[in-house]
């Protein structure tokens, strides 16, 4: 709204009148100048009215214990799938998204290990091995 104001008033610096043949709005009279400005008021005023009502309406499904946002791209039990597939030097990120049916880039978002590389993720999903206690014969 302020926007439209400032170009308005631009306008009419520069001897411009707006004339708005929807509203019959003519702001090169007085009469014209005040009622646009009143509409503009009152546009602003619903759009603030808006704002607090969509978040009165958020806070609300909150304190609901609502989930808010976009569901995610993939479940636990696929994340612990695409792990598994990973861990095997013959499939690759490609093929494990189609089969998932997912992008590339979530199975990156969601196995932030794989950033490093295969490496990175073998040495992330293995547990360290403990050295096997030996037998001596006497």
């Amino acid at each position: 709204m302020q926007d439209l104001i400032a170009i308005v008033s631009g306008l009419r610096r520069r001897g411009v009148g707006f004339t708005s043949l929807h509203e019959a709005l003519d702001t090169t009279t007085p009469g014209g100048r005040l009622v646009f400005h009143v509409f503009a008021a009152l546009a602003e005023f619903i759009r603030e009215l808006i704002v607090q009502g969509t978040n009165e309406g958020l806070d609300a499904a909150r304190a609901r214990g609502a989930r808010l946002g976009r569901p995610p791209a993939m479940t636990e039990e696929q994340v612990r799938h695409a792990r598994d597939l990973l861990a095997r030097p013959e499939n690759t990120v490609t093929s494990i998204a189609k089969l998932l049916g997912v992008s590339r880039n979530t199975i990156y978002n969601y196995v932030p290990e794989l950033k490093g590389g295969r490496v990175a993720l073998a040495e992330a999903t293995s547990t360290p091995e403990l050295p096997q206690p030996t037998r001596s014969e006497d």
